[in-house]
């Protein structure tokens, strides 16, 4: 009986210090390395690249909405999603839903307020609502808002959305992206 105590012993103190100790240093290790940008929250000096933020000026691209969209006051930022600081999540709501449907006609009023013609992702939210990167075609939606809130004309915005597009990861998973937030910082560097 001894023996097995001491066993039990002796493997709960290596476990401790392996998996509570080693294991996360060295992976805390490995990602500095190979990844110090994401493993640092990929913050930059208005946000982070990682998370959706919060842009309801129309001199910004905006991107998905959260629960209630930008029509609702709330903006587009997922950590005011369903009403609440830091409640975030998807609506779940299905194809027949009357909510989903009023909610989805009212963010394209929304849209064509705004003087963009939207497209499908910009009146649906994505899976988490966290989601920081929006497609080029929903970019060039929304020029024409951003041309003439900014005054700059819609060919250097083009040229802009154009240097801002991300390929694909790996060139084959997904589509290519562009994420809202570096999107903005080089508009407000263009102003």
């Amino acid at each position: 009986m001894i023996t097995h105590l001491r066993r039990s012993i002796v493997l709960a103190l290596f476990c401790l210090v392996f998996f509570g100790l080693i294991y996360p240093f060295v992976g805390t290790g490995v990602s500095q390395v190979l990844f110090k940008h994401q493993a640092d929250g990929s913050i930059t000096a208005n946000g982070s690249t990682m998370i959706g933020q919060n842009w309801t000026s129309p001199k910004f691209f905006h991107g998905r909405p959260d629960d209630f969209g930008p029509y609702a006051g709330v903006g587009d930022n997922p950590l005011f999603a369903n009403g609440k600081p830091g409640d975030s999540g998807a609506t779940n709501l299905g194809p027949r839903s009357k909510v989903l449907f009023q909610d989805t006609k009212e963010l394209i009023a929304y849209w064509h307020k705004m003087g963009v013609n939207p497209t499908p992702d910009l009146v649906t939210t994505s899976g988490s609502l966290l989601d920081p990167d929006i497609a080029p075609v929903d970019a060039y939606a929304e020029v024409p808002m951003v041309s003439k809130a900014t005054g700059l004309s819609p060919k250097v915005l083009d040229k802009l959305i154009a240097r801002e597009t991300q390929p694909a990861e790996l060139g084959f998973l997904g589509s290519d992206y562009i994420d809202v937030l570096q999107l903005n910082e080089a508009l407000a560097k263009m102003e």
